[in-house]
């Protein structure tokens, strides 16, 4: 009897074996496949590299994989790993192109669909078997018209054949050069059943309009603040200041928004943006925000800020637009340098004017205008971030994935005093025009 029980107790427990081992087909969601490599790469540029036949065997190897938890240095997008800069190419600006033969095993009734790279220098154009299907940026001209890089989502025909070479045309500009890992392609594409590949879109959609929406949201309070202010002068003939503190907090605003313009929408080109912001509304914030201040402290009026602050605007503007990107290769290399010595130098004396002016304040009106001389210094954190960065203070962090920068921190702490300081005027207003009416 007990050699017949442990010879059931072994049967019943090889039956449990059986039964935990056995495989039961599952299906977990659509599928997507990252392409990370490796591709053919080539510089340089010709109309036969789309063609499938085409030999690329000669051309060096390229791997796009990210290892885990790499983000771009901006708004945090995730996958990104560095360009043809940091991989033997640095330096080089213009065309080059990546190539990938690919064997696709699906029912043939699933639609599919291609995924473009999230993040490309500068503009790029997207084969299959040597047919276009798209791309981002315009190519008519002798050179492409460059807007931002957006999520997009390609269709891939199904035909007889298995085999599909999928080509990426890409462009970069000379501007990108400034970045020494810059060039062609940092995040990679992905190929996959149609549902999954627009989940994926959506979802790197989600990345752009995350990492820009703390700038929508900063430009709106900043015009909220210039409606307060603009609401406060009619009351408040008493305080100077007001008209040229409006300005700046609009001027800032559009500088602020324009990025978000610029990288959700496809209405400008790199070069329109940078005319918009960098070119016009950066020195006009300077500008206003260094007369703002001398008129909100009763500096006193001098005949040389006046001419000073509008002599520097105007001198960092033409000097900017010298160095903008439509001049890389147009002018001599003397003309760029000294334009950017102007630039430079400009800033920096608009620095020494904002350190007058608030050791003047600081001199004449000490620990009253505490709140005043907090919120100068939070607005110039984010103006002169140029120069912070140069001393080594870091600044952008990654909560939660999505980049928040320094002057994104400092904006946000600006609002907050600049609130109370127009609130605290309100109250104060308000308590004089009643104690008025009493007497």
């Amino acid at each position: 009897m007990p050699l017949l029980t442990m010879l059931l107790v072994a049967a019943f427990n090889s039956v449990l074996s059986s039964a935990a081992t056995a495989q039961v087909p599952i299906t977990l969601g659509q599928s997507v496949v990252d392409l990370h490599g490796p591709w053919k790469f080539h510089t340089g540029d010709a109309a036969i590299w789309a063609d499938p036949s085409f030999d690329d065997s000669t051309w060096e190897s390229v791997d796009v994989t990210a290892p885990p938890g790499a983000h771009d240095g901006d708004v945090g997008l995730t996958g990104y790993v560095p360009g043809w800069g940091a991989r033997g190419h640095r330096g080089y600006s213009g065309y080059a192109w990546y190539r990938m033969r690919v064997t696709i095993a699906a029912p043939t009734e699933d639609a599919l669909a291609l995924s473009g790279p999230a993040a490309v220098d500068s503009a790029y154009q997207v084969f299959v078997n040597g047919r276009l299907l798209g791309g981002c940026g315009q190519f008519a001209g002798k050179t492409p018209t460059v807007f931002s890089i957006q999520p997009r989502v390609f269709a891939i025909p199904r035909g007889q054949a298995t085999s599909t070479v999928i080509a990426f045309r890409v462009w970069m500009g000379p501007w990108d050069l400034e970045d020494p890992s810059a060039g062609g392609i940092h995040i990679a594409p992905a190929l996959g059943e149609a549902v999954s590949i627009d989940t994926r879109y959506q979802l790197q959609w989600l990345e752009t309009v995350r990492g820009y929406i703390v700038e929508v949201v900063e430009a709106i309070v900043f015009l909220l603040l210039a409606i307060m202010v603009c609401t406060l002068r009619a009351f408040d003939r008493s305080k100077p200041g007001y008209d040229w503190l409006c300005a700046g907090l609009v001027l800032t605003a559009l500088y602020r928004a324009n990025q978000a313009i610029f990288f959700w929408g496809q209405f400008e080109t790199v070069h329109t943006t940078e005319m918009i912001s960098i070119v016009l509304l950066l020195p006009l914030c300077l500008g206003a925000w260094t007369f703002a201040w001398r008129a909100w402290f009763h500096l006193g009026d001098t005949e040389w800020m006046p001419i000073t602050v509008g002599t520097l605007t105007l001198l960092y503007m033409g000097a900017q637009f010298f160095t903008g990107s439509w001049f890389y290769g147009v002018l001599s290399h003397p003309l760029v340098a000294l334009s950017q010595f102007i630039v430079t130098w400009t800033r920096v004396l608009f620095v020494l004017l904002t350190g007058i002016i608030l050791y003047q304040a600081i001199r004449k009106h000490g620990r009253a205008a505490w709140l005043e001389l907090a919120a100068l210094i939070l607005i110039s954190i984010g103006l002169f971030a140029r120069e912070l960065s140069v001393l080594g203070i870091r600044s952008i962090w990654f909560p939660y994935g999505t980049g928040v920068s320094r002057t994104q921190f400092s904006y946000a702490a600006f609002d907050a005093v600049l609130f109370v300081l127009l609130l605290r005027r309100f109250l104060f207003l308000a308590h004089s025009r009643r104690t008025g009416d009493s007497c």
